[in-house]
């Protein structure tokens, strides 16, 4: 005889039906979301290039830049002598990066 629990169940139902059912029936609810995201942005048009001027981005001919135009200027960089420089830190001593965000922090600060 099958031990059943103060609620009725089984236990091959209370461990095995019972989380099978809910990863189907919650993963059908989230497949769904993800599913929507796409048709979200399906119809999502390009920024045309005087939006994006508009918006202050400066965009470049789709005929000015190709691959072969972008290779080429990879391919005047010297990339076999380098010299690894260390970047400064905010923490460090005379640090001017640092201080010039500090100030400019403080211009935002003020005029909240």
């Amino acid at each position: 005889m099958k031990y059943v629990n103060s609620c009725g169940l089984s236990e091959s139902v209370r461990c095995d039906l019972a989380p099978l059912s809910s990863c189907c029936v919650g993963g059908s609810f989230g497949l769904r979301e993800f599913a929507q995201i796409r048709y979200d942005f399906r119809n999502r048009k390009n920024v045309s290039k005087e939006d994006a001027e508009k918006m202050g981005i400066k965009m470049k001919d789709q005929d000015e830049v190709t691959l072969e135009s972008e290779y080429q200027k990879i391919e005047k960089i010297d990339t076999t002598n380098w010299e690894n420089v260390r970047g400064p830190r905010p923490w460090e001593e005379g640090n001017q990066l640092y201080k010039e965000a500090e100030e400019r922090a403080k211009k935002i600060a003020g005029r909240d």
